[in-house]
């Protein structure tokens, strides 16, 4: 009986963690060509603070954000980023969910 209702608190736990899930944002970027220019955004946006990972599309010239809970990405602060990396910020929007999509501003 204990053990049951070790698992059932266990789960109710993960199943909590995983509602507050980390924030993500979708940046559309101009001048990606090569796994070289992935490399640079990547590095550059990593180091934001509270940045927990990046994932860069080159076909799609798009570049996924994701922070640690409680923590924001402004449009200004991306802006900047991606222009330090050497690329244009074309687009920037908070990912839908888990879907991953964007709604571009």
């Amino acid at each position: 009986m204990l053990k049951k209702y070790f698992l059932v608190l266990a789960t109710l736990m993960f199943s909590v963690a995983a509602l507050a899930a980390d924030k993500s944002y979708v940046l559309g970027v101009d001048g990606l060509a090569c796994p070289f220019c992935a490399y640079g955004i990547e590095k550059r946006l990593n180091k934001v603070d509270g940045v927990t990972g990046v994932e860069v599309d080159v076909g799609k010239s798009t570049v996924n954000v994701t922070l640690q809970e409680g923590k924001t990405l402004s449009e200004e602060r991306a802006r900047q980023a991606v222009e330090e990396a050497g690329f244009t910020l074309r687009s920037y929007s908070e990912a839908d969910g888990e879907t991953g999509g964007s709604d571009a501003k």
